[in-house]
């Protein structure tokens, strides 16, 4: 369904929203975390990983290490031995050092809420800052992941695929009330359903109006 402007694009967006929310009435973060320093440090792992590595990986790391003062003082050897699972553990290892010593220089060891201190810290980029201020201080977010670039993509929410522009022109369909829930419901959309590879179109809830399957 093509939208010519943007108040069909809004309505469309809701449409596609309202029915997502059927599927995840209840959809929140897949990272396992207990404070907005577990989940800090767990989204700087969940580069190019998957959420249920990275709960593995942290079950362990997380029940040694408390504060950001405890990374900062374990060796970098040891560190890599709690994440090698997770991957290119040798540059998260450095971030999460690097992040938790400015924690304690700028923040008094304090996860900051706001975005430009967030992404001041190393390894901290928008998606990462979003995640922590929408799941962790329940601040509204707009998160672009890639599960959120190919679904929005594919809905024809957005002709863009540069995180950037999807997240602005998402952030324009919707209320800012809604954009944590939104992101969060195409994630789970992606991850569930609309799998980059293998998408199950049959039996997708937005099958009748997904650009995508119209194109093909």
């Amino acid at each position: 369904m093509k939208c010519s402007d943007q108040t069909s694009k809004k309505r469309y967006a809701r449409l596609v929203y309202n029915r997502l929310l059927k599927q995840f009435p209840i959809a929140t973060c897949d990272l396992n975390y207990d404070n907005p320093l577990q989940l800090l440090i767990a989204t700087i792992l969940s580069a190019q990983c998957t959420d249920k590595r990275v709960n593995e990986v942290t079950a362990n790391l997380f029940a040694d290490f408390h504060s950001p003062q405890d990374y900062v003082d374990a060796p970098n050897d040891v560190i890599m031995t709690y994440i090698h699972r997770a991957g290119f553990y040798r540059n998260k290892s450095k971030s999460i050092q690097k992040t938790c010593q400015r924690l304690i220089d700028h923040y008094n060891s304090q996860v900051p809420d706001d975005f430009e201190s967030l992404t001041s810290l190393t390894g901290v980029g928008r998606k990462t800052a979003h995640v922590v201020r929408a799941y962790a201080f329940e601040h509204p977010a707009m998160i672009c992941d890639t599960h959120v670039l190919r679904v929005s993509f594919r809905l024809g929410l957005t002709t863009s695929k540069d995180p950037y522009q999807v997240e602005m022109d998402l952030c324009a369909l919707m209320p800012k009330s809604d954009w944590t829930m939104f992101c969060t419901v195409l994630l789970k959309h992606g991850r569930h359903t609309c799998a980059s590879r293998t998408p199950q179109c049959a039996n997708c809830m937005l099958k009748d109006r997904c650009l995508w399957v119209e194109c093909d």
